[in-house]
């Protein structure tokens, strides 16, 4: 077992007790199933191989129902604010406002042996693009409920500050017709095959917002608050960076900054790729509305309220042919059987009216 993964194995028994059950590699008395193999690689494809390399979130099963879900520590001497901003997301009447698409916590639980941390219960989510986006109208969803939940943000005051790609999630779960694993997604929960998935369009999905360690609250009169810079996962927003009079800003307007990063998700996930990130064919329609919100100058790009209306209007102009069309990678190429399976596909979903646009 790997060293970052003894607090969970030395709080197997504590979390059982308090009704979430960690995969038999954290139990107190696991004994590795590949011990005896004769050739070392076969431990790759054993369950309790699986280590999460996200360490600091852990899958769970929640005992009363079965149900899998997420545990996340969080140090409130780091991060005083993240647990109060997702509690009150998951109040009502915030919780069933359809806008609010951030990720609900279901429990907080004090760690008994240690004042300063606490865990709290969520449900498990996959990245935002897993399993692969199948057709247009799939991420025109996807962008739709995202710039509406960074929206209803907003419009509460609240600034996320950190709403890169690694923050935004989906609950895939109901794509599967058997859980998949939590490290290995394309894998079966048991380990025991692969694991088929269905699109978004025959079952609609919710994104999530997560991660409010650097999110800030604010006060209703307060709407354009300066704040000192914490540089999150996405470190490539102008306000950041050294001005050409060769000083580096320390406070900036949050707000302006969350729409930065959606724009430079947007930027790089689809419309030119970036670093190990290849593009996807056929979304220059973004381009504009992009383009503005990835401005250099903060003070001009657009509100998150302007985002959704320009992007209403953009889904406007879109046709079926279009929202149906295949998303298509750059590093796909020529792949007949993507186009054919694609379109055997799109046939029946046209044949069964489902919406091009998969709403939940």
């Amino acid at each position: 077992m790997d060293p970052t993964e003894s607090f969970w194995h030395d709080h197997y028994d504590w979390l059982k007790e308090r009704g979430y059950l960690l995969r038999q590699r954290y139990q107190p008395d696991w004994v590795p199933s590949w011990l005896n193999f004769k050739n070392n690689r076969d431990k790759h494809f054993q369950e309790d191989f699986q280590m999460n390399m996200a360490i600091k979130v852990m899958d769970a099963t929640r005992i009363s129902d079965g149900s899998f879900v997420s545990l996340k520590p969080i140090d409130i001497t780091i991060h005083p604010d993240e647990i109060s901003i997702g509690l009150w997301f998951s109040q009502e009447p915030q919780a069933s406002d359809p806008s609010n698409h951030c990720v609900p916590i279901f429990e907080v639980l004090d760690v008994p042996d240690d004042p300063n941390t606490r865990i709290i219960v969520m449900p498990l989510l996959s990245r935002y693009d897993k399993p692969r986006f199948d057709t247009t109208g799939e991420v025109v969803e996807f962008f739709r409920q995202i710039f509406r939940g960074l929206q209803y943000m907003h419009k509460n005051n609240v600034a996320h500050r950190d709403c890169n790609a690694n923050n935004i999630m989906v609950d895939a779960i109901p794509l599967y017709p058997r859980p998949y694993h939590p490290v290995r997604q394309e894998q079966r929960r048991d380990y025991k095959g692969r694991a088929s998935y269905i699109t978004r369009t025959r079952h609609p999905v919710k994104y999530y917002l997560i991660d409010f360690g650097i999110s800030r609250k604010y006060p209703p009169d307060v709407r354009a608050p300066s704040e000192p810079i914490i540089v999150g996962g996405d470190k490539s927003a102008p306000e950041f960076q050294v001005t050409p009079t060769g000083e580096l800003p320390i406070e900036c307007d949050p707000f302006p900054t969350d729409v930065y990063y959606i724009g430079n998700l947007m930027r790089r996930d689809f419309v030119e790729g970036g670093g190990f990130v290849k593009r996807k064919l056929g979304f220059e329609f973004l381009r504009p509305l992009m383009a503005d919100m990835v401005q250099d100058d903060p003070t001009r790009r657009p509100t998150m309220d302007e985002v959704v209306q320009r992007f209403e209007k953009i889904i406007c102009g879109l046709n079926q042919r279009k929202l149906r069309s295949r998303v298509v990678k750059v590093q796909d190429g020529l792949n007949y059987y993507y186009a054919v399976t694609h379109w055997f596909r799109k046939l029946f979903l046209i044949i069964r009216r489902y919406p091009a646009i998969p709403s939940p």
